[in-house]
C-alpha cells in the first residue's frame, strides 16, 4: 500500500510517499503556514492510496490511530489549546489533504496514544478528584510516533528482545519514555507537551508554587507567563540565543558563561529525568537516542552514557563519534547496549495507517 505520510510541526512540513516501509519520495517545507499548495501538489504527482497525518494530542478519546472523519477533525481541534505549537498545524494539514484528496481515506496517528498503557499511578496527577475527573487532568505524553519506532528499531540494531528500554527523543522538544516489553511505563512529558525535560524554547518542569507567585504578585500576566515558557525559556532563555544546542555548545566553547550554564541545566535535566524512567522500569536493557540532538550530538550521548555507567552503560568512542544513524555504539563488553536510531516517525505513520485501513471489519 502506497501511504502518503503527512507531519506537520509548528512550522515546518514533512511529506513522504511510502510503499510499505520503503520511502518512494519525499519534500519539506521548512517555513510552512499551513497553506495547502505543497500537499496538493505532492499529491497530484505522486499519488497516494492512503493519508497517514501525524497529530500531537489526541486527548482521552483517541486510544489508537482512528480513521479520519468530521466528528474526529472537530475532536482533535477542541485540543489546540493544549499543544497549540502544533496541534493546529496538523489540522491545517488534515483540512489540505481532504481537499485535494476528498476519496483517499485518511489516518489520525496520534503521538498520545502510545502512553495510554502507562499505568494509572503514573498517569495521575494528585489534584483534587473532582478536578482529574471533572476536566480529565492526567498525564498524556507525546513524541509517542518516534517512541514507538525508536524503542522497536533500537532492539532490532542491538539484536535484543524488548525488555527495559530507555528511549530519548532529543530535538528542539524533547521527552523520555521508559518502555519495557513495548508497553510504554512512564514518559517525561504529561498534560501538555511543556513538563519534563528542559528544551530548545520551553523550560520543562517548573516548581507551580514559583508559577502562581510570579502570577498572583502581578510580576507577570497569564498570556505573557504561558509565551514566556514555550517560546523564550530552556536553552533559549538561559542563553540568550536561538535555543539550537549547536549554537549553545558553539558559545560555550567560546567560554561564554550563560551557554555553560544553558548546557549544564539541559544536561542535568536529561540526567535527572533519565534516573526516574529507568527506575520506573526497574532497570535497563538498551539505551537509544534519536530526533536532531539525540542523532546528531556525540558528546551529549557520551555523557549523559558516563554518568548512567553504573548501570552498564559504556560506549566506543570512536563508534560513538563516528555514527551516523542506526548503530550501535556500545563498547563490546557494556551489559547495557546503547543505539542511535533514525528518527522515522513516517514509517510508523504508514504503519499504523495500513493497520487501521487493513482491519477485519466488526
Amino acid at each position: 500500500m502506497r501511504v502518503l505520510t503527512v507531519n506537520a510541526g509548528s512550522s515546518s512540513l514533512k511529506l513522504r510517499l511510502l510503499h510499505d516501509d520503503e520511502q518512494v519520495a519525499g519534500h519539506d517545507v521548512q517555513r510552512w503556514r499551513g497553506e495547502a499548495e505543497p500537499i496538493r501538489d505532492f499529491f497530484h504527482e505522486h499519488g497516494a492510496q492512503a493519508i497517514g497525518h501525524r497529530v500531537v494530542h489526541g486527548g482521552p478519546k483517541v486510544l489508537g490511530p482512528a480513521l479520519l472523519d468530521d466528528r474526529l477533525v472537530d475532536h482533535l481541534a477542541g485540543l489546540t489549546d493544549l499543544a497549540p505549537l502544533h496541534q493546529a498545524r496538523a489540522l491545517d494539514g488534515i483540512r489540505a489533504a481532504g481537499e485535494c484528496a476528498p476519496a483517499t481515506p485518511a489516518v489520525a496517528c496520534v503521538d498520545t496514544a502510545f502512553h495510554t498503557t502507562l499505568p494509572e499511578a503514573a498517569r495521575t496527577y494528585a489534584l483534587p478528584k473532582e478536578w482529574n475527573e471533572r476536566w480529565t487532568l492526567r498525564r498524556y505524553g507525546f513524541h509517542g510516533l518516534s517512541h514507538a519506532y525508536a524503542s522497536r528499531r533500537g532492539a532490532e540494531i542491538a539484536g535484543i528482545a524488548a525488555g527495559r528500554v530507555l528511549s530519548c527523543h532529543l530535538g528542539a522538544g524533547a521527552s523520555l519514555a521508559a518502555v519495557r516489553g513495548g508497553r510504554c511505563v512512564d514518559t517525561t512529558m504529561g498534560f501538555t507537551p511543556d513538563e519534563g525535560l528542559v528544551m530548545a524554547t520551553r523550560s520543562g518542569s517548573i516548581d507551580p508554587g514559583l508559577l502562581g507567585w510570579l502570577l498572583t504578585s502581578g510580576k507577570v500576566g497569564v498570556d505573557e507567563l504561558c509565551t514566556t515558557l514555550q517560546k523564550r525559556s530552556g536553552l533559549a532563555g538561559l542563553s540568550g540565543g536561538s535555543g539550537d544546542l549547536r549554537d549553545v555548545l558553539a558559545a560555550r566553547t567560546d567560554c561564554d558563561l550563560d551557554a555553560e550554564l544553558a548546557y549544564d541545566v539541559y544536561a542535568h535535566s536529561l540526567l535527572r529525568h533519565a534516573g526516574a524512567m529507568v527506575a520506573a522500569m526497574g532497570g535497563l536493557d538498551l539505551l537509544v537516542f534519536t530526533g536532531g540532538v539525540g542523532e546528531h550530538q556525540p558528546p551529549l550521548r557520551a555523557e549523559l552514557a558516563e554518568n548512567l555507567g553504573f548501570l552498564g552503560v559504556e560506549v566506543d568512542s570512536e563508534r560513538n563519534a563516528a555514527t551516523g544513524t542506526d548503530a550501535d555504539i556500545s563498547t563490546n563488553s557494556a551489559a547495557v547496549r546503547t543505539v542511535v536510531v533514525e528518527s522515522r516517525e513516517d514509517v510508523e505513520i504508514a504503519r499504523q495507517t495500513r493497520e487501521v485501513l487493513t482491519r477485519p471489519s466488526p
